[in-house]
């Protein structure tokens, strides 16, 4: 724990201090820090940090440190600062960042990536636990264990707990991320996927449980927290606590069941059915363009923006054809690190390597992403079409996942349909074409001398 002290005591220090800290939280690689002033932010310097594998200028500053560490890293900064882990320190935190946000001239699209990445981001660890345990389950299945022994039984209740009740915390996260109460949020999870709606007739028709998805819980959170604002100005003090929750959740309630609703089903239905055309009519080609260009959305942090789509097609039909095709991108990387370590004689970038490779292996790619390709630079572009080739092969075979939250060899037991060597085939084939594209291409000595 003393490294990873001293690690964010330099943090703070190249921060400008902990009264410039605004809100501290974290993924599974990044400390994500919000500031108020960013002029004051060493970003130089903070790159230069020994454990610091690379950091990402946005509305909130992210710095990767990697796995397990970010843990004790983002501890041990609240701990400096004396926030807690999502806590505001000020409550005008939106109006003091508001014109720096606006300086990055960001375009909505990539805005609303952003907002849908920080709803889905804290709920990741149990994503990650509950589909592995999924997983596990049904590869038991799979293997002939019994389906009404108690273990197993226990297995399933366990594992599909979070996804049971996934559209409450969206809501909730939905809500919060938008500034309103989360509890309303929570709200407009529980009525989109509420079984009691199929005996309710509304204009001759049966309504839908669960119609529109996460999409219609993240529409119908977003108006919670939008009317929730616009009627708390109009409302006495005296009873805003009565009156303000009362119409938002009767107003939002009855316009989700009547527009939402049926707006967010067309859309759903557009996303999945569109992306699944694309696939069926593009094949290698388009498995290898989405895999090919996936990595430049995880050098972003914009990847956590498709966990929607991912969660409508696993609704809809079960599993999400695109995660395989995706994981790929990190296979392709560990392909292009591995050639990398073979030909640097730099011990700095080998030890990088060797204590990367192990995580970029089960799917964590970004300690070698910030790490080793990105900064290498044409090794990036190599481990992307190493990744392609894998994604090409992994669009033919038709491969799917049960759960998200994990990638590389972490995956292999929510692979659909058995189809666990297959998908083993393609991370096989992006670890030796990014081995052979950057062995050959991509990577010569004189790279690694500034690394």
């Amino acid at each position: 724990m003393k490294r990873e002290r001293q690690m964010a005591m330099e943090i703070l220090e190249r921060l400008g201090g902990k009264e410039n800290i605004a809100r501290i939280a974290h993924c599974m690689t990044r400390v994500r820090v919000s500031l108020y002033d960013h002029q004051k932010a060493d970003i130089a310097g903070l790159k230069n940090i020994n454990g610091v594998m690379g950091v990402i200028e946005d509305e909130t500053l992210q710095i990767v440190v990697g796995p397990g560490v970010v843990n004790k890293v983002a501890a041990a900064l609240c701990e400096l600062t004396g926030l807690e882990l999502g806590e505001v320190s000020k409550e005008d935190i939106a109006a003091q960042t508001k014109a720096e946000i606006q300086k990055r001239n960001q375009t909505p699209f990539k805005r609303l990536l952003r907002k849908i990445g920080s709803i889905f981001i804290p709920l990741i660890p149990g994503l990650v636990a509950s589909g592995i345990i999924n997983g596990i389950a049904n590869f038991a299945k799979n293997a002939g264990a019994d389906p009404t022994e108690t273990w197993l039984q226990l297995l399933l209740i366990i594992g599909g707990g979070i996804f049971a009740s996934l559209g409450i915390l969206v809501g909730y996260n939905t809500a919060k991320e938008f500034g309103g109460t989360p509890v309303l949020g929570a709200i407009a999870g529980i009525l989109v996927f509420n079984p009691a709606l199929a005996d309710v007739k509304l204009f001759g028709e049966a309504l839908t449980p669960g119609r529109g998805g996460l999409f219609a819980v993240m529409l119908a959170a977003w108006l919670m927290a939008v009317i929730e604002k616009r009627v708390r100005k109009f409302v006495p003090n005296a009873v805003d606590i009565i009156v303000t929750p009362l119409v938002t959740v009767l107003v939002v309630c009855l316009f989700t069941l009547v527009a939402v609703q049926p707006f967010a089903g067309w859309l759903s239905l557009g996303i999945t059915s569109g992306i699944k055309a694309v696939l069926d009519i593009g094949g290698a080609v388009a498995g290898a363009v989405l895999a090919g260009t996936f990595l430049p959305l995880v050098m972003v942090g914009l990847h956590h923006g498709l966990t929607p789509i991912h969660m409508e097609f696993i609704n809809k039909i079960g599993s999400t054809p695109i995660l395989p095709i995706l994981a790929m991108a990190g296979a392709g990387q560990v392909g292009a690190a591995i050639a990398i370590f073979v030909k640097t004689k730099n011990k700095r970038l080998r030890n990088i390597i060797k204590g990367a490779l192990p995580v970029g292996f089960l799917g964590i790619g970004e300690p070698l992403l910030y790490g080793v390709t990105l900064p290498l630079g044409r090794p990036f572009l190599t481990a992307c079409l190493g990744a392609a080739v894998g994604g090409a092969f992994q669009a033919v075979m038709k491969t799917a996942a049960l759960g998200i939250g994990v990638s590389g060899l972490s995956l292999i037991p929510l692979i659909a349909d058995n189809k666990y060597m297959l998908y083993f085939a393609g991370l096989f084939i992006s670890y030796v074409f990014g081995f052979i594209f950057t062995y050959f291409f991509g990577f010569k000595e004189e790279m690694a001398e500034n690394i």
